[in-house]
């Protein structure tokens, strides 16, 4: 199969109806900090067992289409010997995988920052691909202020993820192109909106410059919320306005899907703010989730460490997760919460 098959099938098992990516690329020192909250040391045998546990949840492949790993997953096996990839794959769960090698100051730029991990990317992503993954991340994070981000950080940022992505695009692995614009500070819903969409106009030249075809790319934006220290936090159908206009303005239709992060929300505002969006049809694109913390946090406190609470668990994050799938179709209500 040539580059551009394999990109076309990979795409088409990530963008399915009702389904999202689940991001499980937390790094070491970000799993420890959430161990750490459940009374849980963070040791490879512990992130072995949790991970294990919840790629095997009965049920989750109706939920979740694909799975973002970090390299220590993607080398991890089972209790029964099987790697962790092929646990998810068997549920119809693409394995994918994190490729920055995270975020560090940007000379001369005060406060910004920038991702780094383009060397050597190439030779990695054909190990990666050896080992069952057929998507990446790469993560860009800007700060906001009345200042923040800085023309440099964002130009910076945007060139680095469209090499990024067109390294990914030559060895035949799908991009997720991941620009966040940080929900941190007080700064307002206008506020951010400004910043969002200066970013993504600035990415998608990028990667237009870097020949990054949009077909074979998904995006994963942050939403456009006010900061968490703003007096006024926004309703559901404010954020979905909001995000869908900018997004509008800036993402080309021929983008294969976009997959929000949900960057600070908890478990319910992410849910309820992407099925805000979903009912704002139609779009140019499918609108879907790729969560980490909003999907796992039901479940890491179901699980707090303990092989008794499998089952429970696993019952956690399947219901996030078919809330989600709802939230996908713009069919998601808050009394469903309540239901199990």
């Amino acid at each position: 199969m040539d580059a551009r098959s394999e990109l076309q099938a990979t795409v088409k098992a990530l963008v399915q109806d009702g389904k999202g990516i689940l991001a499980a690329d937390e790094s070491s020192p970000t799993i420890a900090k959430r161990f750490k909250a459940i009374g849980v040391d963070s040791t490879e045998a512990n992130r072995r067992a949790y991970r294990s546990l919840i790629f095997a949840t009965p049920g989750l492949g109706d939920f979740i289409s694909g799975v973002i790993l970090y390299e220590e997953t993607l080398n991890q096996k089972a209790d029964d010997g099987t790697p962790l990839p092929q646990l998810a794959a068997r549920q119809g769960i693409v394995p994918g995988i994190k490729v920055d090698a995270g975020k560090i100051a940007l000379a001369l730029a005060p406060d910004d920052e920038v991702t780094e991990g383009l060397d050597g990317l190439g030779k990695r992503l054909e190990a990666y691909k050896s080992q069952g993954a057929r998507f990446a991340k790469w993560r860009a994070v800007y700060h906001v202020s009345d200042t923040l981000p800085s023309s440099l950080a964002i130009e910076a940022n945007a060139h680095a993820l469209a090499r990024y992505a067109a390294i990914c695009q030559a060895q035949g692995v799908v991009p997720i192109v991941e620009p966040e614009v940080l929900i941190d500070g007080d700064h307002t819903l206008a506020r951010c909106a400004d910043v969002t969409e200066e970013v993504l106009h600035e990415v998608f030249h990028a990667l237009h410059r870097h020949r990054v075809q949009p077909e074979l790319m998904l995006l994963k934006p942050s939403m456009v919320v006010p900061g968490k220290e703003h007096a006024t936090q926004a309703a559901p159908a404010e954020v979905a306005e909001w995000t869908v206009r900018t997004l509008k303005r800036t993402v080309p239709a021929a983008v294969a899907g976009i997959f929000f992060l949900s960057g600070g929300q908890t478990p319910a505002e992410a849910t309820a703010n992407l099925d805000a969006m979903n009912r704002l049809q139609p779009l140019p694109w499918p609108l879907s989730f790729s969560y980490g913390r909003a999907l796992q946090d039901p479940a890491m406190q179901a699980w707090k460490g303990l092989a008794a609470n499998a089952a429970a668990t696993q019952h956690a994050l399947l219901h996030r997760a078919r809330l989600n799938g709802a939230a996908r179709r713009g069919a998601y209500s808050v009394a469903m919460e309540a239901a199990r």
